[in-house]
């Protein structure tokens, strides 16, 4: 699924979705074309906010939790990197992007699966979709795509 030869560690915008296992609804529902996230969307929705606070060189714009999936725009900033967990600059290895949509997926299956009482249970279909933003048009184009997804999802459920 990723581009043969590109370096997803380096810096750029990329727009990801992740798609819950067998596209279960899991994560909520869609009332009046807005999405409601249940106690499992929310804890996606913390673990894609830690995803942004644990590495210095991530930001999060905008992303969209869906009863079966999750679409956001993940950019990875600069070459240098420190760690967030200490009072001392120290140099840390970057994840590629790859890495860091496992950790994501790590965190909240496991708070998930703690919550349900159900270890080892799987939340997440393996792997995940990416494309790389090129560009100011690109960009805007994906966030109204994010944006209007809840208005979409009775052609995309059916």
């Amino acid at each position: 699924m990723r581009l043969d030869g590109y370096d997803y560690s380096k810096p750029g915008k990329y727009f990801i979705t992740i798609v819950t296992k067998n596209r279960k609804p899991l994560l909520g529902k869609i009332k009046n074309n807005m999405m409601k996230l249940n106690e499992l969307g929310q804890i996606i929705n913390q673990s894609w906010e830690w995803l942004g606070n644990q590495y210095d060189y991530v930001v999060l714009d905008e992303f969209i939790i869906m009863p079966n999936h999750l679409h956001g725009i993940i950019e990875l900033r600069g070459d240098r990197c420190v760690s967030r967990n200490t009072s001392t600059p120290i140099s840390v290895k970057r994840k590629s992007l790859g890495r860091l949509i496992g950790a994501l997926k790590t965190v909240s299956t496991k708070q998930i699966n703690q919550l349900q009482n159900t270890p080892g249970s799987k939340i997440w279909q393996r792997d995940f979709y990416d494309q790389i933003i090129r560009g100011a048009e690109d960009l805007n184009r994906i966030r109204q795509y994010i944006r209007n997804n809840p208005l979409e999802w009775d052609q995309d459920a059916g």
